[in-house]
């Protein structure tokens, strides 16, 4: 099973090459990783990714546990023309309890347990048989006489009277069983029945072969005796015609546990069908599968709470938490490897963990990792940054020995800009909600070069922002608007008492205040914020 490493969600260029850089150093190490996203990138993103020629990374819509990761029984399906004995003495040696009927093409057309076989012993319609020559050589050991008929579809009769008793009530549709009573295989012959089953392996004349050939009747010797034969003959029936199609519970592989929990524990079957969407059979799954899932394995960057994380967390197995910001909630059952820095950007952590373990950083993986420093310490201008980060560009950039101020500015400049994107879009292109003493906290950073364009918009953001702060029954409701060559935010807001954004930020009340230096949610605005809360308490 390969394990998820993705960051945040909003995932931003230093969350998005986090994820791909981490991952690419633990496959190194022998792992079995797949870098993923939690949303849509953003525009810088797009441009560092189409600059390094990396792919997007694989969408995560969740990491709940689907049918797909359960350890169900992966058993192969049996042809609906099979007999219903070789599916029986196939359950009894498998030890299985059902089984599926698939076509050619594996898809599901029905599944027998062994209930319906015994239900069939019991109130099976004893005097058809629906089979072809190839299941009764099979189940009765049998030779074939003479006749080419693939298939047989008819009345069986069981013949133990004197041949003038039978004749003229036979006809094309029977199937007779019969011992060496020579009047009887000859009268049937001449009624030019289907079968004819003749018993105990005795030797026919060849007078009554000839005759059969000519009439185009399948002669089968075998060697039971009649009172076997004809207890067992429609045991040799195609299992489809016992199969139940109707009222099948059967479940896909990427339904979720919690949906599928319930009608399993409160339905009696013992095994359910599991299909894809093409409905091709994969397995069984039953109640023992549920009591102890198999979990998908995840590794976090740039993260480590869980209302930023993938919905579905907590039925993961977190593996290893690669992060920058401050301590969130995620607890884990088990000891993990947890690398928590105070530097300005995960990757530089990861950048780091690269040198400790003496492997090689290709050209792609240092340009995403650049890009992630340069994103997230605004190119050095943000508090965050620290001496190891700028080390960390120095030692990327002798890999890429690119103009560092042309790249950052062009990507600043792609990835900021506003052209075409809705109110709703540039707000929640980087929201986090957080919980501030009892003030609960949704704020939203736009780094851009275009200010002009967002105080064009003023009232329709302002508007956006109390709906916000309405429908989440939100205390503190922010929009930073940074400027990354001012070095500052300008600030709106929705807030239960506003003298408390104007106390952090020492700015005026106004909406749209310049508060400048502050351009670092996680190492200003949230420290500031909450000082301010201390204070009106």
């Amino acid at each position: 099973m390969s394990i998820f490493v993705f960051g945040h969600k909003n995932p931003d260029t230093d969350s998005v090459a986090a994820a791909i850089a981490f991952s690419n150093l633990k496959n190194q190490l022998g792992f079995d990783t797949i870098p993923c996203v939690l949303g849509n990138i953003n525009k810088e993103t797009s441009y560092v990714l189409d600059t390094f020629h990396l792919p997007v990374p694989k969408f995560l819509d969740n990491v709940k546990v689907q049918v797909q990761d359960l350890k169900y029984s992966f058993d192969k399906g049996v042809s609906a023309d099979t007999s219903i004995l070789s599916v029986y003495k196939l359950m009894e040696k498998e030890d299985l309890q059902t089984v599926a009927v698939v076509d050619d093409d594996n898809k599901l057309l029905g599944i027998v347990s062994m209930k319906d076989i015994a239900m069939d012993l019991i109130k099976g319609n004893f005097y058809h048989l629906q089979t072809s020559l190839k299941n009764l050589l099979q189940d009765l050991q049998g030779v074939v006489l003479t006749g080419d008929g693939e298939g047989f579809d008819g009345d069986i009769s069981v013949v133990a009277y004197y041949y003038k008793t039978i004749a003229g009530s036979l006809g094309g549709r029977d199937i007779i069983i019969v011992g060496d009573t020579y009047d009887v295989i000859e009268s049937a012959i001449d009624s030019k029945v289907q079968l004819i089953i003749i018993t105990g392996g005795k030797v026919i004349p060849d007078k009554y072969i000839d005759m059969a050939r000519k009439n185009k009747v399948t002669l089968l010797s075998v060697p039971m005796d009649t009172y076997y034969v004809s207890k067992i003959i429609n045991q040799c029936n195609y299992v489809s015609t016992i199969m139940r199609t109707k009222n099948i519970i059967k479940f896909y592989e990427d339904d979720y546990l919690e949906e599928i929990k319930e009608e399993i524990i409160n339905t009696h079957f013992r095994n359910y069908p599991v299909v894809d969407n093409q409905n091709v059979f994969l397995g069984f799954i039953n109640k023992k599968h549920i009591l102890n899932p198999q979990r998908k394995q995840t590794i976090l960057v740039d993260h480590n709470e869980y209302r930023q994380s993938a919905d579905g967390l907590e039925e993961s197995e977190i593996l290893e938490i690669v992060d920058h910001h401050k301590l969130g909630d995620i607890s884990t059952s088990m000891p993990i490897n947890f690398r928590n820095s105070a530097v300005g950007s995960t990757c530089t952590i990861i950048y780091w963990m690269f040198q400790e373990y003496g492997l090689d950083i290709d050209e792609k993986i240092a340009g995403i990792l650049m890009s992630g420093i340069i994103s997230d310490t605004l190119f050095f201008k943000s508090p965050t940054t620290t001496d190891m980060d700028k080390r960390a560009i120095e030692g990327l950039n002798s890999i890429l020995g690119l103009d560092i101020e042309v790249f950052a500015m062009e990507m600043f400049k792609t990835g900021t800009s506003l052209e075409g994107q809705s109110i709703e879009q540039i707000f929640y292109k980087d929201f986090k909600e957080f919980k501030l003493e009892t003030f609960k906290t949704g704020i939203s950073q736009v780094f851009t070069l275009d200010i002009e364009d967002v105080f064009n918009r003023k009232d329709s953001f302002m508007e956006f922002i109390q709906g916000v702060h309405k429908n989440n029954h939100y205390d503190i409701t922010l929009l930073l608007i940074t400027d990354i060559l001012k070095e500052g935010s300008y600030i709106l807001y929705q807030c239960r008492n506003n003298h408390l954004i104007s106390s952090a930020f020492g700015i005026e009340g106004k909406q749209g205040s310049f508060a400048a230096g502050i351009v670092s949610r996680k190492k200003q605005v949230i420290p500031q914020l909450l000082e301010a809360i201390h204070l009106i308490k």
